[in-house]
């Protein structure tokens, strides 16, 4: 069953396209028709897509990976933020970094100099600074903050990057495309979808279509996490039994190898008969074999458990 219908994307404005004379040609086959010198986008292809892309991201979700949300553009910035922090995923809603995914390691630092900061003012050491030297910091840690603060628990590359307008955020699409990182994205008429590696053709102009789309994708991302924690409950009860079954196996393993030890010195000794087995004094894994040869002199062998030593060398 598709988690969009129809009708709420009819609702929402998702068909409406750019202008005749600004369309990409490479955006043709999701372009149900031109209407007033718009064009108008399928809408059965786009709730297809929704559900195509909303099922990969539920996979990446469950299997405990980020996805990075990237909308710089006005109209979508708020709704971005609203719906990446409900199901707790990073975002970028003001001017993208330059490098931030092909330059990670610096980006980084940045974020661990932010944190530096607020471990100034909770030991006391901001109280010690100047006047314009706490200026100066907080000056810093404001800035720091309003471009990378939704991005602080972002520790390693993220495993996809959902974009609105790729032709804003070529940056970031290409960047990705750089690195192999899977881009989800909202496209228009006037977008390029071939740097897309799951393509959803709808409006990315007006905030109502976006919230739509963004209500779906988000969902399933909300049912991957929920997947995931029960599993997780699941898997202590499971693995309980576990340890007892490795711990009997490893008995009937030990005594295989004992009996395979015996049988192999009574191979190598074939007119000896092994008279007596010990274990030797201060030692846990040394055996000693009393055989008697038939001369009527018994001869002592040592032959450790532990099968990485040659037998010979106790002989």
């Amino acid at each position: 069953m598709s988690i969009t219908n129809f009708d709420q994307l009819l609702e929402a404005g998702v068909h409406f396209g750019h202008l005749k004379r600004k369309w990409n040609p490479a955006m043709a086959p999701y372009i149900f028709m031109e209407r007033n010198g718009i064009h108008i986008i399928d809408l059965y292809k786009t709730v297809a897509k929704i559900d195509e892309a909303a099922a990969a991201l539920k996979s990446i979700a469950k299997s405990g990976k980020k996805i990075l949300f990237v909308a710089t553009k006005k109209q979508a910035k708020q709704v971005v933020a609203d719906k990446a922090s409900a199901v707790n995923m990073p975002y970028v809603i003001e001017r993208w970094p330059g490098g931030m995914l092909t330059n990670f390691p610096t980006i980084r630092k940045a974020v661990k100099k932010m944190s530096a900061i607020d471990k100034m003012e909770k030991d006391g050491t901001f109280d010690n600074l100047s006047k314009r030297e706490k200026l100066q910091i907080s000056r810093q840690r404001a800035k720091l903050e309003k471009t990378l603060g939704s991005i602080a628990d972002l520790n390693r590359l993220p495993s996809a990057l959902f974009v609105v307008d790729v032709l804003k955020e070529h940056i970031a699409v290409r960047e990705a495309n750089r690195l192999g990182i899977p881009v989800f994205a909202m496209v228009d008429t006037n977008s390029n979808p071939n740097d897309v590696d799951f393509v959803i053709p709808a409006n990315d102009d007006a905030s109502k279509s976006i919230e739509v789309v963004l209500d779906a994708v988000c969902g399933a991302i909300a049912e991957g996490l929920e997947e995931r924690k029960a599993e997780k409950v699941d898997a202590p009860a499971e693995g309980e039994d576990a340890p007892v079954k490795k711990e009997r196996k490893t008995r009937i393993s030990r005594k295989k190898a004992e009996d395979a030890e015996v049988a192999e010195i009574t191979d190598e000794a074939p007119a000896a008969e092994v008279k007596e087995v010990e274990k030797v004094e201060g030692s846990d894994k040394l055996l000693r074999f009393r055989l008697d040869a038939g001369d009527g002199e018994d001869r002592q062998l040592y032959r450790m458990e532990d099968r990485q030593c040659d037998s010979k060398q106790y002989l």
